[in-house]
């Protein structure tokens, strides 16, 4: 049976590794985990989903927090998302959105929110499903 599980320990932060590094490739696999921790005394928070054929595999997670914000209050905001391709289109990414939403219902927050690039169409055709709509253009500026 697939499960949401949180991600506290280091190995549990370390079997992450893969989906994550599958999202952002640009990380440092032996800076990882130091990341991830210093990010965690920050309030952010992993949940992931282990493949139902080997659960060794994490197949799928999404890192998230907690934020206040003016235009829209106590929030959760989705900084990660991410499904190995080979466990795609299982409904894991689905699961864990829907995972992230109950516990902002439960919490009495009002929204979820998160960005995604714009050329991330199968991403984006999800998250409609799941009932988000483009609320705004996110804009970055290099330093």
């Amino acid at each position: 049976m697939v499960t949401v599980k949180t991600a506290g320990s280091d190995a549990e932060l370390l079997a992450c590794s893969e989906v994550i590094l599958f999202l952002r490739p640009f990380l440092e696999r032996e800076q990882l985990l130091s990341q991830l921790k210093d990010m965690q005394s920050e309030k952010y928070e992993i949940v992931y989903i282990t493949a139902e054929e080997d659960p060794s595999i994490v197949a799928a997670f999404a890192g998230f927090r907690h934020m206040n914000k003016l235009h829209s209050g106590k929030t959760i905001y989705i900084d990660d998302l991410a499904c190995l391709p080979a466990y795609q289109k299982r409904g894991y990414a689905a699961m864990l959105l829907d995972h992230i939403k109950a516990l902002a219902q439960k919490e009495g927050l009002r929204f979820v929110q998160l960005d995604s690039g714009h050329g991330l169409h199968p991403a984006h055709r999800l998250y409609h499903r799941q009932g988000y709509y483009i609320s705004a253009h996110h804009f970055s500026q290099p330093l």
